[in-house]
């Protein structure tokens, strides 16, 4: 915990930025009725039935300082997946000097086991700096606030197909980074060692 929040109060660095990943499943909705459309004083009416095309995964990437987010649709979330991800947005700071990854402790998310898919001498191992949410404490990691909005704002109806949930997530990853929105992390050390009683040694290297 006092990795990531020590992270968090840092100020803003281009030669090091910080991003927060996560992953979200989305469960694909076909209508078989065509919904009733809107009339007054009532929104869009579903039928309760539909058809399941599968599910798909998100990786969500969010740089809370710069505002800026980087959103794939995968069909998976295997390890495969997941260093291709991590590849990509890396990718993103051709000048950074080193980019901290904060993640939490699913399976395919060790170094171990990008380094047996990419090989230990890929240059991304050069940049990249992977820290760790605490075992139940994901929460820490500021990718849940985003995964939140984009499941309010974009994900929270029937999507039947891919390529629509591509083209979404797209429109809806591209007005996002053209707003620039930040977040403001504001649970400190200070405030951690509050909450859960602990002494300053504890939580201050």
């Amino acid at each position: 915990m006092n990795d990531v929040l020590e992270l968090y109060e840092r100020p803003s660095n281009p030669a090091e930025p910080l991003v927060g990943v996560d992953e979200k499943g989305k469960q694909l909705l076909q209508d078989i009725r065509s919904p009733l459309p809107l009339v007054p004083r009532q929104g869009i009416r579903e039928d309760y039935q539909y058809r399941r095309n599968g599910t798909r995964n998100l990786f969500v990437g969010v740089d809370p300082h710069a505002g800026w987010r980087y959103v794939v649709v995968t069909k998976r979330k295997t390890k495969q997946d997941f260093a291709h991800y991590l590849t990509g947005l890396v990718a993103q700071y051709p000048d950074a000097r080193k980019v901290h990854v904060i993640l939490d402790n699913y399976k395919t998310h060790s170094l171990k086991n990008l380094q047996e898919i990419l090989g230990a001498d890929h240059p991304l191992f050069a940049k990249l700096v992977l820290h760790y949410t605490p075992v139940h404490g994901s929460w820490l990691n500021v990718a849940e606030i985003e995964i939140s909005i984009l499941e309010r704002q974009c994900l929270n109806r029937r999507i039947p197909e891919e390529g629509t949930l591509i083209t979404e997530v797209a429109a809806w990853e591209a007005t996002r980074n053209a707003q620039a929105t930040k977040i403001t992390w504001k649970f400190t050390r200070e405030k951690a060692r509050k909450v859960f009683k602990l002494k300053r040694t504890e939580l201050i290297d």
